[in-house]
């Protein structure tokens, strides 16, 4: 099977300091994870792969295709970002998905994609701004499933949470593998969740050079 990603001889600078040093993988379909410590370009590689940001040499392509190619929104509604702390709009959870739908050119079933986020569909009236942090994350991944994506990009999705919220966040991730074939890359600092949450993963280093794939 073609890889989802390719990374050929990426490298990315900012401030003049190298984050990642001619970095060169395939990332596979399915459940794939970057791990590394704080500092080792995870998440910096994760927006290469949405291109949120270019890489300053070398090149990133999403099936087959430069990213460069796409269209930006086209390219970020087939690849959603959860970013790794929660970015609400002002309203109701049922609000916020719309609203990432509406982006995406979809018709969201509220109902059914905040069972799939693992929140009840009562959710959908409540003010998102009250919401526990864990809830919260669990609405910016009901936004991300709103647009219908190929792939979700998930950045320390849990890093926030306790270790129950944890638990939680990881099993309906394991669940939208399962249910909707849904391919994801996941970027963790911690090595036991890369273990749990991954048929496949590349280790950074720090100065963001690649120590295992």
């Amino acid at each position: 099977m073609a890889p989802v990603f390719e990374l050929r001889d990426v490298t990315l600078s900012r401030d003049g300091k190298v984050i990642l040093d001619d970095v060169s993988a395939d990332i596979p379909e399915g459940a794939a994870c970057i791990a590394g410590p704080s500092g080792s370009g995870k998440s910096s590689l994760l927006r290469l792969l949405d291109r949120l940001r270019d890489p300053d040499r070398g090149e990133v392509r999403y099936r087959g295709r430069d990213v460069r190619t796409y269209e930006p929104l086209e390219l970020r509604h087939r690849v959603a970002l959860v970013p790794q702390l929660p970015a609400l709009i002002e309203g109701t959870v049922s609000d916020n998905v719309r609203f990432a739908a509406r982006l995406a050119g979809r018709t969201p079933d509220i109902g059914a994609i905040l069972t799939h986020a693992g929140l009840d569909p009562s959710f959908a009236d409540r003010d998102a701004s009250r919401l526990s942090v864990g809830e919260q994350q669990r609405v910016m991944l009901a936004r991300a499933l709103a647009q219908e994506p190929e792939v979700l990009l998930l950045d320390e999705p849990t890093s926030a949470l306790d270790e129950q919220a944890r638990d939680s966040v990881e099993a309906t991730l394991a669940r939208l593998r399962q249910e909707l074939g849904l391919s994801y890359v996941l970027v963790t600092h911690d090595p036991d969740q890369a273990e749990r949450m991954s048929d496949w993963c590349l280790r950074l280093a720090l100065g963001g050079t690649v120590v295992d794939r």
